[in-house]
């Protein structure tokens, strides 16, 4: 258990699982904390990409507020800045600075000065290990002083999810509105002018001290209805007659304020939270919420919107990066369809900043968080919806029983293809076919591709169409390997492939190494081919000082219904040693294999 920051302690909590600090040119990084978790806390962090011409270690503040007013949803703010030193100045002096850019930033984002929030100035020498427990935290002192103090401690929370999600939800707000606009048709221009008015207009409206917003709360009273939440146009302001049982949520000063469980915004069939730790959030109190209108719950904000007429065609998109223990989000516009290719530059950024790897698109609207999914979803993670395949059917195999191994696994997520399925009699030559229909669903799952899955005719009408096979080829029952699978995967998705070629099933232990590389640096699943046998490898258990190894096998020969418990125990899928302890062999030592290694493309 972490230790505890507790009565007048200086201290700092990290949540997030890693201070991503890097050697880039700018070895800036912002600091995103919550007023609303105990003690000064950092849950995220996101990289400042823009800096002054000037000096690299200078935040121009104009660029990064116009780039991070919309990406952080509210509840969380900038807190503090990370500097990776390589001037040899004095720390205190890098801290204070750091500082100083920090309520520089958030004047221009929340308005005001900084008053009584706590603001942090780390700084990590340029030349050091870039090891985050060696950074050097300071915060600021009382008011707006330029003066810093160094932290005394700095804590780091064991278990950051439960932490945060234990004492708040996600609320999502949504306002559709519509816009009477009139204007001189002959003067088509004058629109720009008469969005704006009626966008302020409303905005007003919004804002009117006498508007009361109900929102329906899932939990149910005494008489079987639901509680409902009353919101207001003005912070301030109470209305005449409260409807029974409502809760008022109002400025956080007031003394009439009264604390809502957050379980409150949770109704039984919808679930508001990026996660299934909805079902965690028992105890967690929503203290203050401000009601603002779709746009600006959605990432628009108010001294935003005179830029409205010229992004009327653009959508909020909200997104659960791999680390990120909160929400962030990206607009889009609508009209570039699906493959989101005039966006490429936009998501680029967008990685740079949050620290995303550049060969995968995280941040597709494919990604973005569905904040509808029911529970029942949710907990069933063998299905993808949509669809009646089993889904990462290797999450709950045992370990391998390689003593002192190192596992290495597929990264993402797949479909189960195997003989038999859509009603189509594959037994006996198809295995590669179905191999190859889980590699593809792989690169669907991940939003490589938007294609669908193709079937065995389709693989075949392919392979005719490049000039590998002559047109008889199309509706036989003849086998594939290694080779036309790669040729395929180029065809239809612009894949690359790596093909390693073994002499017999005894050297395959030899390679565990290179294919646990694969795995740790590409993720894709692999086929192996050998014989008149293909499988689907999707990873390796390997200990490179006794050389014992285990290679985890998705069979794509099983022939039965998709039953997870039957496939798991049956073996279908399993960790597999080249000799068994009954001194059988896997793989066979008289037959040649292939194994084909996607590679993963370079693009976001």
């Amino acid at each position: 258990m972490a230790p505890q920051i507790t009565g007048d302690d200086v201290g700092i909590r990290i949540l997030c699982r890693k201070l991503v600090i890097l050697k880039t040119e700018s070895g800036l990084q912002w600091l995103i904390g919550s007023p609303f978790l105990p003690s000064v806390n950092v849950a995220s962090t996101v990289r400042c990409i823009h800096t002054l011409p000037s000096d690299s270690l200078s935040p121009d503040v104009a660029k990064e507020s116009d780039d991070i007013r919309g990406l952080i949803p509210r509840g969380f703010e900038i807190i503090g800045l990370i500097v990776q030193e390589k001037k040899d100045r004095k720390v205190e002096k890098v801290a204070a600075d750091a500082v100083s850019a920090v309520r520089n930033l958030r004047k221009t984002l929340y308005g005001g000065d900084s008053g009584e929030q706590v603001l942090i100035g780390a700084v990590l020498d340029w030349n050091h290990e870039n090891s985050e427990r060696d950074i050097q935290f300071f915060i600021s002192k009382k008011g707006n002083s330029k003066s810093v103090e160094q932290v005394s401690h700095v804590v780091y929370e064991d278990q950051p999810e439960k932490y945060i999600w234990e004492r708040g939800c996600l609320v999502r707000c949504e306002l559709s509105l519509k816009l009477p606009l009139y204007f001189p048709v002959s003067n088509p221009k004058d629109v720009e002018g008469a969005y704006a008015r009626a966008t302020e207009d409303v905005e007003c409206k919004l804002r009117d001290p006498q508007v009361t917003y109900i929102i329906e709360a899932g939990n149910k009273t005494s008489s079987g209805g639901s509680e409902p939440i009353v919101l207001h146009g003005s912070d301030l302001d109470l209305p005449v007659e409260l409807p029974r049982n409502a809760y008022v949520i109002e400025s956080a000063e007031e003394s009439y304020t009264k604390s809502l469980s957050c379980k409150y915004f949770l109704s039984e069939t919808k679930n508001f939270t990026s996660s299934s730790s909805v079902e965690k959030v028992n105890s967690a109190m929503c203290q203050y919420i401000k009601f603002t209108s779709y746009l600006e719950s959605q990432g628009v904000h108010r001294n935003q919107w005179h830029l409205l007429p010229n992004i009327i065609q653009l959508r909020p998109y909200h997104f659960l990066p791999s680390g990120f223990l909160h929400p962030v989000t990206a607009i889009y516009e609508l009209s570039y369809g699906e493959m989101e290719m005039k966006q490429v530059e936009v998501r680029r950024s967008l990685h740079l900043r949050l620290g995303l790897p550049f060969d995968r698109p995280l941040l597709r609207i494919a990604n973005a968080i569905n904040f509808f999914s029911t529970k029942d979803d949710m907990k069933d993670k063998s299905y993808p919806k949509g669809s009646s395949l089993l889904k990462n059917v290797h999450r709950d195999i045992p370990s391998s029983g390689v003593s002192g191994g190192i596992a290495s696994l597929i990264q993402g997520s797949y479909e189960y293809y195997h003989y038999l399925q859509d009603g189509f009699d594959d037994s006996g030559w198809g295995c590669a076919y179905r191999s190859l229909q889980t590699i593809i669903s792989w690169f669907r799952q991940q939003h490589y591709t938007s294609i669908d899955v193709p079937s065995h005719r389709q693989i075949q009408q392919s392979l005719v169409e490049i000039g590998d096979k002559d047109p008889s080829f199309i509706g036989s029952q003849e086998w594939i390997g290694a080779i036309e699978l790669s040729f395929v995967l180029d065809k239809l998705l612009g894949v690359s492939c790596k093909v390693i070629n073994v002499r017999s099933g005894a050297e395959l232990p030899e390679k565990c190494r290179e294919l646990a590389l694969h795995f740790e640096t590409q993720g894709t699943p692999i086929m192996i081919g050998g014989g008149v046998l293909a499988y689907t490898l999707l990873g390796v258990d390997y200990d490179d000082v006794s050389g014992d190894c285990a290679f985890l096998i998705l069979d794509p020969h099983y022939t039965g219904n998709d039953e997870l418990k039957k496939i798991v125990n049956g073996g279908w899928c399993g960790w597999k040693k080249a000799v068994d302890g009954k001194g059988k062999h896997f793989f066979l030592h008289d037959k040649f294999y292939n194994l084909l290694l996607p590679l993963r493309p370079n693009m976001v």
